[in-house]
């Protein structure tokens, strides 16, 4: 039985997590027919770059989009239920007629102003932030140097990948959900990449282009409100169908009871199989068997000793704002805790220990009736005080809920989190970044993501903080991991992307979070990556950095693309993987090992 989607209301500002540039004003990609949207032939961008200052090269990218294939059809899928617009009566004709002018009249009076950064997508999606089409398996890859015989199954990780170019705004959180695939096999590798087929997807690739509302680049002040209003009445329409799932599942992924799931924040998983052949299908959007009736947070933890996965999911529209739930190994759901807040809160990441969940209430929260006013719903509360609450794992409701100021404290992400009971404390490790909403709004001030210790007491009420790294070394570190066999407890090392020169990531750092000893490793001249995954040896490994980095690398010089294999101990590349295609930089992965591939379900 399927779960109750969310409402559309519901999911339009659910799906704000990422809103917060100032209004979007001008755009040169309108293509209103329900045809295929321009699109460029290349890979490579062309001589005639548009200047920007965040990346380069600096020129809108996007693949042909003959060469992106289209989702096949398959009983329960999200293609089965996607609009036809061949079928549509003759009101449906007139009313799309009808609001593609009003369509029309609302971009060309974005025009008349500049996009902010935030928002401009030669800006947001230029160089190697710009999209790719799909890739069947290509097998027996060129490698240099030799791959670890322990690293077998696959590495799959997730990103934003748009397929149809902007009409007006779009940041570069607003792209649909790619996967990409390298299998690992007898010392050989093979590569794929795939969209993951969401119920948005599907519908705007029957109709040839964005027509659902995106987080970043339009939902905000009047235009953003017209822009609901156009979708809303396209949905009453028939239109489009907003009932099932508006989400894009562009970031976080997760194995869990047999299943690989690809999430938003904004909607339900969506499972995607991954064949053994190592190609990538998309199962459906994804509800537990009928359990989840609500979004899923895009990190949600699987405690690597008991086997349960536990979650958030926010609501910024009605209370209860949060609520928390877990599964049992099996894939049984407890019934939700409604988390008390005042207000609702934009929450990416959580933390776990071995008896507590740590749920950060922080100062970027959503104020809706800053849309009415002409700005962005999600702002940067100066006056609230920063919190962390603690809750044991296995609570029926939030009454024994601990909440513990962390004063100007805002962590995009948690990496881990543990007990010390001699002294009643929870520590947790995050990257504090500041200014806290640099990522939706465009501001003046320099970024710094500082990785950082958190103790909160829970006997005194009272937290400390300190930064980890000495202040002569400090270095932006955003998106990583430590070892996943000891989530949730003491962890010595973690593995952070050295997010510089912003917002490009030019290698990873090995921190000892005891010491604040860094360690470097540099992708090489021009190159750059993103997220490091750590994978262990093996679980009986004495040494917790007994592993190895995986992380996908782009050479801007030569325009391509490899999988670099270091050795997680020296610090050595072991392996190159020279990949067929171009892979753009992206968000968070995981590793399945063979016999999980196997036992899918």
């Amino acid at each position: 039985m399927a779960a109750t989607a969310p409402t559309s209301s519901t999911w339009v500002i659910s799906k704000s997590r990422f809103l917060g540039s100032p209004p979007p004003s001008q755009s040169s990609f309108l293509n209103l027919g329900f045809g295929p949207s321009p699109s460029r032939t290349t890979d490579r961008p062309s001589s005639s770059s548009i200047s920007c200052s965040l990346h380069s090269p600096s020129i809108l990218n996007f693949p042909s989009s003959t060469s992106i294939a289209a989702p096949k059809e398959r009983p329960g899928s999200a293609s089965s239920s996607s609009s036809q617009p061949q079928n549509w009566n003759l009101l449906q004709r007139t009313a799309s007629l009808a609001l593609n002018a009003v369509e029309a009249a609302l971009v060309a009076h974005e025009r008349k102003h500049p996009l902010p950064k935030t928002a401009d997508p030669r800006v947001q999606i230029a160089g190697n932030f710009s999209p790719v089409p799909e890739q069947p398996v290509k097998h027996s890859l060129p490698v240099t140097g030799r791959i670890p015989e322990c690293i077998q199954g696959v590495y799959v990780r997730n990103g934003a990948n748009p397929l149809h170019e902007p009409v007006a705004g779009h940041h570069f959180f607003d792209g649909d959900g790619m996967i990409h695939a390298v299998r690992f096999s007898g010392g050989s590798a093979s590569y794929a990449c795939r969209f993951t087929e969401t119920h948005r997807l599907v519908q705007e690739q029957s109709v040839g282009r964005p027509v659902f509302p995106k987080a970043i680049g339009e939902l905000h002040g009047h235009s953003g409100i017209a822009r609901l209003l156009l979708f809303y009445a396209r949905g009453l329409f028939g239109l489009l169908d907003p009932t099932k799932g508006l989400g894009v599942a562009n970031a976080g992924l997760v194995y869990f009871n047999k299943h690989l799931l690809a999430m938003s924040e904004d909607d339900l998983p969506y499972h995607v199989r991954v064949n053994l052949n190592g190609d990538l299908k998309t199962v459906g959007r994804y509800d537990f068997d009928g359990q989840l009736n609500s979004p899923m947070i895009a990190h949600p933890k699987v405690d690597p000793v008991s086997g349960e996965l536990f979650a958030l999911s926010y609501d910024v529209v009605q209370k209860p704002y949060l609520k928390y739930f877990r599964f049992s190994p099996d894939g049984k759901k407890s019934p939700d805790v409604d988390i008390p807040l005042k207000e609702p809160t934009m929450m990416h990441d959580f933390a776990i220990t071995e008896r507590f969940v740590v749920i950060p209430d922080q100062q970027v929260v959503f104020k809706l009736p800053e849309m009415i006013r002409g700005g962005s719903p999600v702002v940067y509360d100066k006056e609230k005080v920063s919190r962390f609450g603690v809750l044991e794992k296995n609570a029926k409701d939030a009454s024994g809920i601990k909440w513990i100021p962390a004063p100007d404290c805002f962590c995009f992400h948690l990496w881990n989190a543990w007990e010390e009971p001699e002294t009643d404390e929870v520590v947790v490790i995050g990257s504090c970044m500041t200014p806290p909403d640099s990522i939706f709004n465009e501001s003046d001030e320099s970024l710094e993501s500082v990785l950082s210790e958190i103790r909160l007491n829970l006997k005194t009420g009272k937290s400390t903080r300190r930064p980890i790294i000495p202040e002569t070394e400090q270095v932006n570190l955003e998106a990583g991991m430590v070892n996943r066999n000891q989530l949730g407890r003491k962890t010595r090392f973690a593995y952070l992307a050295l997010a510089e020169p912003w917002p490009k990531v030019s290698g990873f750092a090995k921190v000892d979070l005891s010491t604040g000893e860094i360690r470097k490793y540099i992708y090489g001249e021009e190159k750059y990556g993103g997220e490091p995954l750590f994978l262990p040896r093996g679980p009986d490994s004495e040494r917790e950095d007994d592993g190895y980095i995986l992380v996908f690398v782009h050479d801007e010089k030569e325009w391509q693309s490899e999988l670099q294999i270091v050795n997680a101990v020296t610090l050595q590349l072991e392996a190159s993987i020279k990949l067929p295609s171009r892979v753009p930089y992206g968000f968070h992965g995981t590793f399945i090992s063979s016999n999980d591939l196997v036992g899918q379900a």
